[in-house]
């Protein structure tokens, strides 16, 4: 089972398996395993907001830490005719609104060009020792990523481990840098 077809369906119910409280303990323990990554030298950081009916890895922690270092933290808003991303500074005044698809979004506020995004926090279903990655399949991030500047660091974050292999890898698919479970970081420089 290791196409993405197969793997989303799989991940999807692993994580609709998980209550809320394995979702919080989870998720904090991503975060404390963020804290190991070699990214605290940069500014510009970008961090989905979860979408909680689908128990994404609750990204809260890891903006405390980020606030916590006076990073600038980037958040987005999608668009999903063109499939693409508006990102916003995420200030004290940045008011937040849910989406029909229920996903928490930046409702306006200061632009930020993909371009100035220095680290990208990744949502995702599934992963391999590879550094490929499975998400829901809209290519969104896939997108995102490409009108990032090459170093940008691309960490994804799950809940599970990883998987052997991902047959179904597009050449447009861009690897991740990390993916850090509630276990440990893997690196794929």
């Amino acid at each position: 089972m290791s196409n993405k077809k197969a793997l989303r369906l799989h991940y999807k119910n692993l994580r609709k398996d998980l209550s809320f409280d394995e979702v919080e303990e989870k998720s904090l323990a991503v975060a404390n395993n963020v804290i190991q990554l070699p990214i605290w030298d940069k500014t510009y950081f970008h961090v989905f907001l979860p979408i909680e009916e689908q128990k994404e890895v609750n990204t809260e922690y890891i903006l405390h830490l980020l606030s916590g270092k006076d990073k600038e933290i980037v958040v987005s808003k999608s668009d999903f005719e063109t499939r693409g991303m508006t990102h916003f500074l995420l200030t004290d005044n940045t008011k937040i609104k849910k989406n029909e698809y229920n996903i928490p979004e930046p409702v306006n506020g200061l632009t930020v060009p993909s371009q100035t995004i220095d680290v990208v926090f990744v949502p995702l279903l599934a992963f391999d020792v590879l550094g490929n990655r499975v998400g829901y399949g809209k290519g969104f991030y896939d997108k995102f990523l490409s009108e990032c500047k090459p170093e940008t660091i691309k960490i994804g974050l799950s809940f599970f481990e990883s998987e052997d292999k991902i047959e179904d890898v597009f050449d447009l698919d861009i690897k991740l840098d990390y993916c850090v479970t509630p276990l440990k970081v893997y690196e794929f420089r």
